[in-house]
């Protein structure tokens, strides 16, 4: 038998308590051993639940109990997640989480420590909820050199973005019905700045790209300032706005960017709609290959939880593949070519166009039916650097009042 301990018992972590109540003979059959949760760190009471006979309000039973193997940590934030799971590791506790914050910030140590201990630390579900992503990139596309990834990986921004297109709705006001419904947090900066994708595209290059990817070094933008007449403009174009984060080896480093971007209809990402997550991998062995499933929520990422506790119950080494004391160059944003979009506020539509057509390599000119005052531009392929010089002088040209929207166009 291997006994479980979990610290955190929020919405994952009552998933996972309830899936194991539910399905935990599935669980231990294909782990080849009995597995049981037999004890689960919290700080309040939960009366009538479940959970109350196996409650603990003391951490420290977790990593000095030695019949505990596997430790769930499905706690929020870094602190004090990190120390709790560092302080396991080193006493010998398999680790699983999906705690994306920790992973990002702390995993190569982590990985170290686990690696020395002979233990494992796993977190299938820090990146795409039930979507077995992270196991695919290390075990199923083992024998492919990846060189792209594409994601949309938060549900919350995916959620908005839909209902901004199919209700013709502002970003303000889906926000609000997003919370209501619990798809978004109170403070849901995390969420709509991109930050939460950024993290999880640094773990995901980790993986495919075998050495240590720094969120902190991805240029990250989120969508708060997409209007509805974006929107608008995408649907004139046969284009969707998502979010995406992606990721592409070069012989230098790899370009990365979480963004909202205009992508192709035609595209199968922009088929992904709602709290849906879906990441898009280019192999040089398997091709163009696509995950698609439910991003978050209790039991979806619990699932992901179950996946890993079964591989730690089977002693599977910590991503063998990942070389931890090795850092991928994030490349300057300024390097990456790109289309853009421009959303311009005009004085005068052919003195406008006129300057458009001197700064900028136009590829078209985009009109929307009633709308006066204003034009869309989409410019030619370009590095980002050059682009940034010649929106500055855009935006004093002759014609021009306001560059309204600036956004990035994917093929």
């Amino acid at each position: 038998m291997k006994k479980i301990g979990m610290f955190g018992y929020g919405t994952v972590g009552r998933g996972f308590f309830g899936l194991m109540q539910r399905n935990g003979d599935v669980v231990s059959k294909n782990a080849g051993v009995e597995l049981e949760v037999c004890r689960v760190f919290a700080r309040r009471e939960f009366p009538g639940d479940p959970v109350e006979p196996f409650l603990t309000h003391r951490v420290e039973d977790l990593w000095e109990d030695d019949s505990i193997d596997i430790i769930v940590e499905v706690l929020a934030g870094v602190e004090p997640a990190y120390q709790w799971t560092k302080q396991a590791l080193l006493a010998g506790k398999s680790v699983v989480t999906s705690n994306k914050a920790v992973v990002a910030a702390h995993g190569a140590e982590l990985i170290s420590i686990a690696r020395q201990k002979g233990v494992s630390y796993l977190f299938e579900g820090s990146v795409g909820g039930a979507i077995p992503v992270l196991r695919t990139v290390t075990h199923g596309l083992i024998s492919d050199h990846i060189s792209e990834i594409w994601g949309i990986l938060n549900g919350t921004t995916n959620y908005i973005l839909t209902e901004m297109k199919d209700k013709g709705a502002a970003f303000d006001d889906v926000l609000k019905e997003a919370q209501r419904r619990g798809y978004a947090e109170a403070d849901p900066t995390a969420d709509v700045e991109g930050h939460d994708a950024c993290r999880k595209l640094a773990i995901l290059s980790s993986l495919a790209f075998g050495a240590m990817a720094n969120y902190e070094e991805i240029h990250t933008e989120g969508i708060s300032a997409i209007t509805k007449e974006d929107i608008a403009y995408g649907k004139a174009m046969g284009c969707d706005i998502k979010l995406l984060a992606s990721a592409k080896r070069t012989e230098t480093g790899i370009s990365a960017l979480v963004a909202p971007s205009f992508v192709p209809k035609n595209h199968p990402l922009a088929a992904v709609q709602g709290v849906m997550n879906a990441v898009f991998i280019k192999g040089d062995m398997s091709g163009e290959t696509m995950y698609y499933g439910p991003g978050a929520g209790e039991f979806p990422t619990a699932s992901a939880v179950a996946s890993d506790i079964v591989a730690a119950a089977t002693g599977v080494e910590t991503y063998p593949g990942l070389a931890v004391e090795d850092h991928l160059v994030v490349l300057p944003r300024q390097k990456r070519k790109t289309k853009v979009f421009y959303r311009i506020l005009v004085s005068d539509v052919e003195e406008a166009k006129k300057t458009c057509n001197e700064v900028l390599d136009v590829v078209q000119f985009v009109a929307l039916e009633g709308v006066a005052g204003e034009i869309g531009v989409i410019s030619g392929a370009q590095e980002e650097g050059v682009l940034g010089e010649k929106t500055n002088l855009l935006s004093k040209g002759k014609g021009i009042r306001q560059i309204l929207s600036r956004i990035r166009m994917e093929e």
